[in-house]
């Protein structure tokens, strides 16, 4: 028989977007001989069941099922397909722990540590990671700019500790501009994360999981045509070009493959991870995990994976089949 699969879309950050686009593209490419996909969008405590033919109807929190005909429908699995909270930082992990539920990507534990920044930059350098200098500003709290200036440099990043997509991310170049980027960046998240930039070549690295095997995939180079890599170039091909496998030596690749497989390991990830960096003189300065990347055609896993031969059904049916 075909096992039920619950697709969790939505969201409640800036990303929810995003998150539904990949929701689309994950329906549309999941084995159909296999499993039965049933949309789920989550905003907030609103749950509906988003059914083919438009009709929507409220989820059943107490044993995670909807009514479909007027048959209740259980899950063997879910496919969370959500950037940004709830999704990404554990907090769904946690709810379908409780259910019994698998679920593909990473548990409890490791998205909310890999979500929050400065603690995976924290762990990742305990790990043997590489790490741009940082400074953390909470939300209500005092800070002296010069002296954050003074740890960072100039110039500097400044981001949403518990954030994706760059949304709410600005690269400034003057101090006087560091109170305004700390403002933009307490809108979409009560801690900011001002760090140190770091010029070099940006790449990115997918780790997969199939079954007990990790396969490391071949490294991206991002050539960002804008200031740098922001959610404008991120999603529109015009502003970036993303280089698969990446222009950077041998002893790059080798090394970017190996820390990326490390950290998976240390982090506890399950599914996918991305892993991404900023290499200077050879050296792979580490700057966070993604527990779910992004998953379209477009994204950078699924191109990374396609170069291996691994196609979007493919790819969608190893994860399900992980956890089932």
């Amino acid at each position: 028989m075909k096992k039920n699969i619950a697709l969790v879309t939505g969201g409640d950050s800036g990303e929810s977007v995003i998150s539904l686009q990949s929701a689309k593209i994950i329906k549309g490419n999941i084995d159909k001989e296999k499993f039965n996909v049933y949309t789920i969008l989550v905003k907030a405590s609103s749950w509906k069941y988003l059914a083919d033919d438009g009709h929507e109807s409220d989820v059943d929190k107490n044993n995670f099922s909807v009514n479909e005909h007027d048959k209740k429908i259980h899950f063997d699995a879910v496919f969370i397909a959500i950037h940004g909270t709830p999704g990404e930082d554990g907090k769904l992990q946690g709810y379908f722990d409780m259910m019994r539920i698998p679920y593909t990507f990473s548990g409890v534990v490791s998205s909310s540590l890999t979500f929050n920044k400065d603690y995976c930059q924290t762990l990742a350098k305990e790990y043997g990671a590489i790490i741009a200098k940082s400074v953390l500003i909470k939300k209500d709290k005092k800070y002296n700019p010069e002296k954050i200036i003074a740890e960072t440099g100039l110039p500097c990043f400044v981001k949403p500790n518990n954030g994706g997509s760059s949304i709410g991310m600005s690269k400034i170049k003057e101090i006087k501009d560091l109170e305004n980027a700390i403002n933009i960046a307490l809108k979409e998240d009560e801690e900011v994360l001002v760090e140190e930039f770091i010029e070099g070549t940006e790449v990115t690295c997918g780790i997969l999981q199939n079954k007990k095997d990790l396969v490391a995939l071949p490294l991206t180079e991002i050539v960002s045509k804008t200031e740098f890599f922001d959610y404008k170039s991120k999603y529109d091909p015009l502003l970036a070009d993303e280089i698969t496998p990446a222009r950077v030596p041998a002893e790059v690749h080798n090394k970017c493959k190996e820390l990326s497989l490390h950290l998976f390991k240390k982090f506890n990830c399950r599914g996918i991870a991305r892993f991404d960096y900023i290499v200077k003189n050879n050296v792979p300065y580490f700057l966070e995990v993604n527990t779910i990347p992004g998953l379209s055609a477009a994204s950078l896993v699924p191109k990374q994976a396609n170069a291996m031969g691994i196609s979007l059904k493919e790819l969608f049916s190893i994860l399900i089949e992980n956890v089932l």
